[in-house]
């Protein structure tokens, strides 16, 4: 489990880990059990003595355990320091906040670049495809270690947000209230698309080998680049990309007429492209992807998603974004309705954005008013009432 890349070494240096299914391994919903495993995490805050105050954190995609500090690979700010922080709807003065690196991952969670017991020699493609649900009991194990029964809310967005449908579906009497946020009970025909052409990029790169390109000393990094541009589009909005760009040259008074970046929009695209290759691993990007298509709630409870939830008694707000095209809100509408037939106790928001599918990780003052309130809400009857101003 010590065959780490710099970024790895990097990660784990700055945060915590746990090696978990020494005894117990984890099985797998393809049915392999994997153990050991390392499942890496970060925490903000103290659990207070009754341990009722515990916070997790669900990571979407391509972001990781550092939700609220500087991150070790790339120095940038926690992905959600918006969100989490002094002062903040998450206060750490308040709630013991939790966030795991999800298994598959590329930040110290055990994952296809992680090393191959029975061989020595990294996973790569050898490693067993990870769903969703696998991520989840991950987590859970991860609890059981530190000791925490149950947890007061589970929030997250995008992948994020399906880990939090999960847990309420899975471990009902552990959360107390949900937060998903921007998310679906499974993923649509189209993301599986546009999941499969980023897939598909990284596989034609030649570099990638067959998944061993770490044995070959090589990185497919103009595949996985051009996977990180096809998905970035689809995180933003239509207007977004329009008031931010338009038709605008980049550092040019003319068309060059050519196949450079003549455009602002084509040069912000590659630089997203090439500055992702720099922190995530390509077979990751494969795994994960492949879990979020994988992911189908209603499948696993009878193609009847109020079954996943029936007899709950998990206190849930849900938050969709008017121009989020890649999980619309008919989707959130879809959750609620199942939630509202199990008899739940759930409300929701239609946030206005113009700002696409990442509005969930940027300033959107109308979602922290209705998560702060949730949370409040929440509070005052788990009996942390009096902790939360």
């Amino acid at each position: 489990m010590d065959d780490l890349t710099d970024a790895e070494r990097k990660a784990l240096a700055q945060c915590r880990h746990a090696v978990l299914g020494v005894d117990r391994p984890l099985r797998l919903d393809c049915g392999v059990d994997l153990g050991p495993y390392r499942v890496a995490y970060q925490t903000y805050g103290t659990l207070n003595a009754d341990k009722s105050n515990a916070v997790l954190v669900c990571h979407p995609l391509t972001c990781d355990q550092f939700v609220a500090d500087r991150h070790p690979v790339t120095g940038k700010d926690g992905w959600w320091e918006s969100l989490i922080g002094a002062g903040k709807v998450l206060d750490p003065d308040r709630y013991f906040i939790i966030c795991i690196n999800v298994l598959g991952h590329c930040m110290g969670t055990t994952g296809p670049q992680a090393q191959d017991p029975s061989t020595g020699r990294p996973w790569n493609l050898r490693f067993p495809v990870v769903t969703i649900g696998d991520m989840v009991r991950a987590q859970a194990a991860l609890l059981d270690h530190l000791g925490i029964p149950d947890l007061f809310c589970v929030i997250g967005g995008s992948m994020g947000g399906m880990q939090v449908l999960e847990w309420a579906a899975t471990y009902p009497r552990r959360v107390f209230s949900a937060v998903p946020i921007a998310c679906a009970a499974h993923h649509s025909a189209q993301n599986i698309a546009f999941h499969e052409v980023g897939r598909q990029a990284i596989m034609a790169d030649p570099e990638w080998k067959g998944g061993d390109y770490r044995l070959h000393q090589t990185n497919p990094a103009r595949g996985l680049a051009v996977a990180r541009m096809t998905a970035h589009i689809t995180y933003l909005s239509e207007q977004a990309l329009q008031r931010k760009f338009g038709r605008a040259l980049q550092n040019r008074d003319a068309l060059g007429f050519g196949f450079d970046a003549d455009f602002q929009v084509e040069s912000y695209l590659r630089h997203q492209g090439s500055t992702f290759v720099d922190r995530f691993d390509a077979n990751s990007y494969l795994y994960i992807t492949r879990a979020m298509d994988y992911f189908d709630l209603a499948g696993a409870h009878g193609d009847v998603l109020a079954n996943a939830f029936r007899g709950t008694a998990t206190r849930f707000c849900l938050m969709s974004f008017t121009s989020d095209w890649l999980f619309p809100t008919r989707e959130s509408r879809a959750v609620v309705h199942a939630l509202n037939a199990a008899a739940a106790n759930v409300s929701f928001v239609e946030v206005d954005s113009d700002k696409g599918h990442d509005a969930f990780l940027l300033d959107e003052p109308e979602m922290f008013r209705t998560l702060s309130g949730f949370l409040k809400g929440a509070a005052t009857v788990r009996g942390l009432g009096s902790a939360i101003r």
